[in-house]
């Protein structure tokens, strides 16, 4: 028996083995050919170094994974275990062999072995607490409301089932060489097999042997035939993020390693930025078919784990509307990865992504700031929408308005441009209009913004920042009717062209306004909406031209710092804090507006989504101008949240928010207060406004 045993065993692990690297490397390179065929992307190779520290941190450090805590916490052992355990693969071929084979210099190095029975312990456990957590959400939280619908579970289940056998087989194994020892007691060589031992040392040695020559073949078999598997299907994420999630977050699109967030990617055509003023024949606009997608989102949809984190914090599928982050990679993985002609349209009744798919989305972050390998679902929604627009002339009709506004009035509610100034008018303290050159003895420029111009509830956060900024003694000018959109609604809804006749204007505004200014810590705007914040600081440095802008609470809260605003009229009301998605996840500030309201003593009560994970207020990515027909509205949603929590006022931070959140609360037909973050602080500092409700002119 022993004879065939050492005959057939080798014979089985290594013809596998050698099989299934083969069929690895082949259909690797056919992966890796797929890559290659998509369209380039040269924004991906700056600062390698500073890529590499933060891709290990993020790995190691599990840093988006742990945004689950004990999911990331049991993921990090499995992860660990994958790498650390490969020395009990290589030892598996030296048993089929001879089973008292031991791995050179360390096979009998106690702390070696140590570690190898830690980790597989700590494997198991880690294993078995992430398939306790997927079945708790199969039969506890069924439908949508698992982030695991639509996923391919039994690709899970079959990964999930291979660490669980490689796990035994190392326990196993351990307790078998155990029995051969000469060990009669607990030994460090076995500290955690120990009692697998004390079984295995009643077999006769012939038995423990052959079965550790078995038990070795056993583990080699399902750990090739777990490479066969995923050689054979190249779109299974779930296994396939374990080598692609390096390339992955190294290639993520800020090399700084902060979230593909903030400002859109710059238009590409065969890896050159678009010139707008004058595009070559064969430019490509956005992503329209398969052959538009650039190598990096290939990577970012083979990458995919399906683990429905992003789908889990995304506000238009948990108002019931048909995008799901993940379904919508997955999609699109699907696509790309078919046997598909290579000008087969990806949006569209015909393709895998739906219009309603497509034009749901509020590009609130939320997707691409909780997935654990950094794709970027934003990006490719957006330029997809870009394609949309520009070739297909393909988009909501109410969004046909609002271009058209923007395009003659420079504002998307079509409003008179001489009417920008008209809220200077409502103020009783001196307001300078910019005429040409800010003078010198101006520190900082106020971006009023279209909705701060134009929406009167908006209108009141302008002329309370504005007061606060008199008050305080800060010098400000405004643009007044020099001032048209940045683009924010036009460049989101992928009006890529739109967006790019009304930055250029602004540019040379700026220009024109700053001239003379050489540092960009001397042309500093403060802005009140962090849709302008974001376009006008980050979007528009993409066109070589920066400044330096501060959102209102930042500044204001500097102020109060500084004791140049001193809060003397202390709330007594409890209110909630609503975190813009755009001041927030896009650009990271989540507690300059919380200590500007702790300091005018008002009792903040957090709703359960708050900071990173605040929800939406519906009106990002240009669906501020969009009708709301899917579903269950996503302001009502945040609304009830903001009741439940009991307070009496909400607080905002963007007139985006500001108008989505008050026309919820009127919905709800709630006495709550909406107002700006800048209102509570006024009338904190300013006796008239201290007592009762706000002012209709605050």
């Amino acid at each position: 028996m022993s004879y065939w045993l050492n005959l057939l065993l080798p014979a089985i692990s290594y013809g596998i083995t050698l099989f299934a690297l083969l069929l690895l490397y082949i259909n690797g390179r056919k992966l890796i050919a797929i890559y290659r065929a998509g369209q380039p992307d040269p924004t991906r190779k700056n600062n390698g170094s500073s890529r590499m520290a933060h891709m290990l941190g993020e790995i190691l450090g599990h840093t988006k994974m742990l945004n689950f805590t004990g999911t990331g916490i049991a993921h990090w052992f499995v992860m660990v275990g994958f790498v650390a355990l490969f020395g009990t693969l290589i030892t598996a071929y030296g048993q089929v062999l001879d089973p008292t084979f031991t791995l050179p210099f360390i096979g009998n190095f106690i702390p070696y072995e140590y570690f190898t029975e830690l980790i597989t312990v700590l494997t198991s456990l880690g294993i078995l607490t992430l398939i306790f957590i997927r079945q708790y959400t199969r039969i506890f939280q069924k439908g949508r409301r698992s982030r695991f619908f639509g996923s391919g579970s039994l690709k899970a289940y079959y990964v999930e089932a291979t660490i669980v056998a490689i796990a035994i087989f190392v326990s196993v194994l351990r307790g078998l060489e155990g029995a051969l020892s000469s060990d009669t007691s607990w030994s460090w060589h076995y500290p955690f097999s120990w009692r697998l031992v004390l079984i295995f040392k009643q077999l006769p040695l012939d038995t423990i042997l052959s079965s550790i020559q078995i038990v070795a073949a056993l583990k080699i078999v399902v750990s090739m035939l777990w490479f066969i598997v995923i050689a054979l299907n190249l779109t299974m994420g779930v296994a396939w993020h374990r080598f692609l999630a390096f390339f992955n977050i190294y290639y993520k699109r800020h090399s700084d390693g902060s979230p593909s967030l903030g400002e859109l990617p710059e238009m590409f055509s065969h890896g050159r930025p678009i010139d707008f003023e004058d595009p070559s024949e064969d430019d490509i606009f956005g992503l329209g078919t398969r052959a538009d997608i650039s190598w990096k989102g290939l990577l970012d949809m083979t990458t995919c784990t399906e683990c429905g984190r992003c789908q889990s914090q995304c506000p238009a599928w948990h108002t019931e509307k048909p995008l799901s982050p993940k379904l919508l990679i997955m999609a699109m993985r699907d696509h790309a990865m078919s046997k598909v002609v290579e000008n087969e349209s990806l949006v569209g009744e015909s393709g895998p992504i739906s219009y309603d798919v497509l034009w749901s989305c509020t590009t609130c972050g939320a997707c691409v700031n909780e997935c654990p390998v950094d794709i970027e679902h934003i990006d490719h929604i957006v330029n997809m929408r870009r394609f949309q627009v520009l070739v297909e002339s393909q988009f909501p009709s109410e969004l046909g308005g609002t271009f058209r506004n923007l395009e003659n009035a420079g504002n998307p509610w079509g409003a008179n441009r001489s009417d920008r100034e008209s809220w200077i008018a409502e103020c009783n303290f001196p307001i300078r209009v910019v005429e040409g050159q800010l003078p010198e003895d101006v520190e900082y420029l106020f971006w009023v913004g279209c909705a701060g111009a134009y929406e009167e509830r908006a209108k009141k956060t302008t002329k309370a920042v504005a007061e606060l900024l008199y008050m305080s003694g800060v010098s400000f000018a405004v643009l007044g009717k020099k001032e048209t959109c940045t683009g924010d609604p036009a460049r989101r809804a992928g009006n890529e062209f739109l967006y790019q006749i009304l930055a250029k204007e602004n540019l040379e505004t700026f220009q024109e306004v700053f001239a003379g200014r050489t540092d960009k810590g001397r042309k500093k705007i403060v802005v009140t909406c962090p849709h302008c914040f974001t376009t006008i600081g980050r979007d528009y440095a993409q066109s070589g031209f920066e400044l330096d802008v501060v959102h209102h609470t930042q500044l204001l809260n500097q102020l109060v710092r500084e004791g140049r605003l001193t809060p003397v009229n202390k709330s007594e009301k409890k209110l909630t804090y609503h975190d813009p998605c755009y001041l927030g996840r896009h650009n990271q500030i989540y507690e300059a507006p919380r200590e500007l309201l702790e300091a005018t003593g008002v009792e903040i009560t957090e709703m359960p989504r708050n900071r990173e994970r605040s929800f939406c207020c519906g009106g990002g990515g240009g669906r501020m101008w969009m009708e709301e027909n899917l579903g269950t509205r996503i302001n009502l949603n945040r609304v009830d949240e903001a009741i439940a929590t009991g307070a009496e006022e909400v607080a905002v931070a963007c007139p985006f928010c500001r108008v989505m959140v008050s026309d919820g609360v009127s919905g709800r037909e709630s006495d709550v207060e909406v107002l700006d973050v800048a209102q509570a602080l006024l009338r904190s500092v300013k006796p008239s406004v201290s007592e009762g409700r706000l002012s209709a002119d605050t």
